[in-house]
């Protein structure tokens, strides 16, 4: 635990005045993060980063989470969706160059991987350009629901919530995580009231209810894949944390559904 926190430490404090300054250089360092993320979930399925395809993925995944249409003003305003098509048609040509060897199925990993990092992060940074208060409302979601599910699922968790995908977490715990969530949100919200975005308080509750849930969805996805390739963590880059996916597990799922909501 004292290693765990010392680390977890350290990574905020690199992570918080990136998210402090905004602009180019939160989108660049976010980028970066997803292009860690998405080589840890590659190199799980044994496709080596530094390998043509592996490169293609983690440009996929980084044409996806970047505003390109801010930096290439040629591009149109879905910009970033059509260079990550044409990344996408570049990795699906790697099963004519490498035929009989990496085929359709072999191809769908590393496409789905780097949409699945690459949406996440992306609705990151929308949400750090419409207002650093957005971002901190997510965080804290998330932070409030993992805590809280632990805590509760320690302490008084007894009921299995899927114990052949991730045998510690419970019931119990899954309901402390939305609970706790709630009651941070709802501290947030006495203080900052645009972030209703036009929801009354009791619907915007509601709407937490839902984040917490996604973000504990999100976890358990990443635990699924993990379990799958027979894997504790997903890197090594946070020591007693793991990799880059698993501090972002639970908010590359909650971002996309805060934006499909309208709160940013």
């Amino acid at each position: 635990m004292q290693k765990r926190v010392m680390f977890g430490g350290i990574a905020l404090a690199i992570f918080l005045p990136f998210l402090l300054i905004g602009g180019t250089a939160f989108q660049f360092f976010v980028s970066l993060l997803a292009m860690i993320a998405v080589g840890e979930l590659i190199k799980m399925n044994g496709l080596a980063p530094n390998s043509i395809e592996g490169m293609l993925t983690m440009l996929a995944s980084v044409v996806l989470t970047l505003p390109l249409e801010n930096f290439l003003t040629f591009l149109p305003t879905d910009g970033n969706y059509t260079a990550y098509a044409i990344v996408v048609f570049l990795l699906l040509g790697s099963i004519v160059f490498n035929f009989g060897q990496y085929n359709y199925s072999d191809v769908v990993f590393p496409i789905a991987s780097s949409f699945y990092i690459g949406i996440g992060f992306h609705n990151l940074i929308l949400a750090r350009m419409d207002g650093l208060n957005k971002v901190f409302f997510a965080l804290l979601i998330v932070w409030a629901t993992d805590i809280g599910a632990y805590l509760i699922g320690r302490q008084i968790g007894r009921r299995k919530l899927l114990p052949r995908v991730s045998p510690n977490k419970t019931i119990e715990g899954f309901i402390g995580g939305i609970l706790s969530a709630v009651v941070v949100a709802l501290i947030f919200l006495i203080f900052d009231k645009s972030l209703l975005a036009g929801y009354s308080l009791g619907m915007m509750l509601l709407l937490v209810v839902i984040f917490s849930i996604f973000s504990q969805f999100g976890d358990l996805v990443e635990s699924a894949i993990k379990r799958h390739f027979g894997v504790k963590d997903s890197g090594k880059i946070i020591p007693g944390h793991g990799g880059i996916l698993d501090r972002f597990d639970g908010m590359i799922f909650v971002f996309p559904i805060m934006h499909f909501f309208g709160l940013f």
